[in-house]
């Protein structure tokens, strides 16, 4: 099915039609005109509000602004907000609109569809996921039909909107910089999803489901209309067709295979740019269970296992061993702690010291994705050369997700990935009591000090502090092992010769495609 927008008749580049439906060539050399980018699968929709996949983020991103963005390096960057601040309690931001933004209808953006957005993101029944703004006072009630508003959102004046926090939150910008805060015409409805109407940098020309989106720049962004005339995003499932296509020249950028390093790297035909990723891999080890409530038996297991092998030969050495959870590229994360030594006397010692008996049985569960069906077999034999017989368990990504949240899984092999760039979504989320199961703390992990200290992290208003924090409490989490600790990958793309103002992102909406231009090659 092919769904296409409306769109004012000035905005139209000539030819566009026929670029709509016409087939993928490459652009021809030395053209700035045409971008060629792809997907793994169909967005959910193009609405905002309802942007809980990356798939849908990204292309959200290319067609809304939001008060605050990230941009490419996971900075927090004026938006449609070109000002803001914080009072002196840490409880309310006021924020400044810029009076240039326009909607691709052209209509001018105001705090009016601001604040209309928030409540529609927050409405009973909207489907959305409206999380990052539960901390507004009054936004809880409101969406559980307790109150006939949110009394903590204000817009003053066509150009102010004042938010006031039930409590102090250092990160509340990052929050209004996600997909589902984006900001949508005032009256908007269901019908964003398959004909958006937003303010970003490029709007929608076409969208043939599970084919492509064409996307045309936006001549009157107020940020100044991209540096390409059409961005062409197209669906291809298969990470070997992907790397077909832009071998064929029909894609401007494409992301490396961990198996397929190697041969990238070595063939040196193309660019390569590499950064660790927002995502930490790690065994959650349940805390409350067994012998796993002894901290010398989770400190055994992270010397028993061999990771730097594993991250050697499984990953190519696409990751950075962890010492903690806090990636690189975070405040906090400590790049000279070093990580568990391999030492399988040492792990055996600590097995002996917390009275385990040779061959005492855990359990590991796993989802069916294949490098994890290969870890998990390495950390079964790491595991049984010190003494531990662990019996793998596979099922459905949901059902393990399901087990580990109700207790039920001694070892839980998983992976994080980072919903904002900051220290505390790699802290609080994986570590606070009060997340232990459905939160994201699969260890179980409860110490009342590191509670007080989490919480701590998320209110106080200076950064030098805040980043102090966040390292000693990465560094007391990691002295008690309640994660089996593995690696950050590391994210490698190839770009096009001659393709400039492209970069890997450090957040997946954090690339809306503004610089990028395929100039001639070199």
């Amino acid at each position: 099915m092919s769904t296409v927008a409306p769109a004012p008749r000035r905005a139209l580049l000539p030819g566009l039609a026929a670029l709509a439906v016409a087939g993928c060539s490459p652009a021809a050399p030395g053209s700035a005109g045409a971008l060629q980018y792809y997907l793994s699968s169909d967005p959910r929709s193009l609405d905002p509000a309802l942007s809980t996949d990356v798939q849908t983020g990204e292309m959200t991103a290319l067609l809304y602004d939001n008060l605050v963005q990230f941009d490419e390096a996971g900075q927090v960057v004026p938006g449609l907000a070109h000002a803001w601040e914080v009072s002196a309690d840490g409880r309310t931001w006021t924020f400044r609109l810029r009076t240039d933004a326009r909607f691709h209808d052209g209509r001018a953006v105001t705090a009016r569809d601001v604040a209309a957005s928030f409540r529609r993101l927050l409405a009973p029944g909207s489907r959305g996921r409206a999380w990052p703004l539960l901390p507004v006072a009054g936004a809880a009630a409101f969406a559980d039909r307790a109150a006939s508003d949110v009394a903590g959102l204000a817009t003053p004046d066509d150009s102010t909107v004042v938010l006031t926090l039930e409590a102090p939150l250092n990160l509340f910008p990052k929050y209004l910089a996600m997909p589902a805060t984006a900001i949508v015409p005032a009256g908007a409805g269901d019908s964003l999803g398959e004909h958006p109407v937003g303010s970003g940098p490029w709007r929608l020309v076409a969208w043939r489901h599970d084919d492509q989106l064409l996307f045309a720049r936006h001549e009157a962004w107020w940020g100044g209309a991209p540096a390409s005339d059409t961005l062409r995003v197209r669906i291809i499932p298969e990470p070997l067709t992907q790397a077909a296509e832009f071998e064929s020249g029909r894609l401007s950028v494409v992301e490396i295979p961990f198996g397929e390093t190697g041969r990238w790297e070595r063939a040196g035909t193309y660019p390569l740019q590499r950064r660790p990723a927002l995502r930490a891999l790690y065994v959650a080890l349940n805390t409350r269970r067994g012998i796993l409530r002894d901290v010398r038996v989770r400190r055994a297991i992270n010397h028993a296992v061999r990771a730097d092998a594993m991250l050697e030969h499984m990953m190519q050495r696409r990751g950075v061993r962890a010492a903690g959870s806090i990636p690189p590229g975070l405040e906090g994360h400590d790049a000279t702690r070093a990580p568990y030594a391999f030492d399988r006397a040492r792990a055996r010692q600590l097995l002996a010291e917390a009275g385990v008996a040779p061959g005492t049985a855990l359990r590991l569960w796993r989802s069916p994705r294949p490098v994890f069906a290969r870890l998990a077999q390495a950390i079964q034999q790491d595991l049984a050369a010190v003494g531990l017989a662990v019996e793998i368990v596979e099922r459905d990504a949901a059902s393990a997700r399901a087990a580990a949240r109700k207790g039920e899984a001694d070892l839980f092999l998983t992976d994080w990935y980072g919903d904002y760039p900051d220290p505390e979504n790699f802290l609080f989320p994986l570590f606070h009591s009060a997340n232990a199961g459905t939160g994201g703390n699969y260890a179980f992990f409860a110490d009342t000090t590191v509670d007080r200290r989490l919480e701590a992290l998320r209110r106080t208003p200076d950064p030098a502090t805040k980043a102090r924090l966040a390292r000693e409490l990465d560094a007391a989490l990691f002295a008690q092992a309640p994660w089996l600790y593995l690696w950050f990958p590391v994210d490698m793309w190839a770009t096009r010769p001659g393709l400039e103002g492209w970069t890997i992102p450090a957040i997946f909406n954090g690339q809306r495609w503004r610089h990028a231009a395929q100039r001639a090659a070199p």
